[in-house]
């Protein structure tokens, strides 16, 4: 394999689970977060959330990645 192949494939498996971790963030914030009455806690929730779902965008492109390349 070369590079630009294995570049492609990483760039799949990071948007493909970016898209993933997208939805569960807002199913989280819809449903699990309550509405927040100050700006700041609102902040702090979606940073939180933008945490977690970076992580676990993260974390699954790497196995995503692994997988395609052995």
């Amino acid at each position: 394999m070369n590079g630009k192949s294995n570049t492609g494939e990483a760039v799949k498996a990071g948007i493909t689970s970016a898209i993933i971790c997208f939805v569960l963030s807002f199913l989280a914030n819809y449903f699990v977060v309550p509405f927040p009455e100050s700006v700041m806690a609102n902040g702090i929730n979606n940073g939180i959330s933008g945490l977690i779902s970076g992580f676990l965008s993260g974390f699954m492109s790497l196995f995503m990645y692994l997988k395609t390349k052995s």
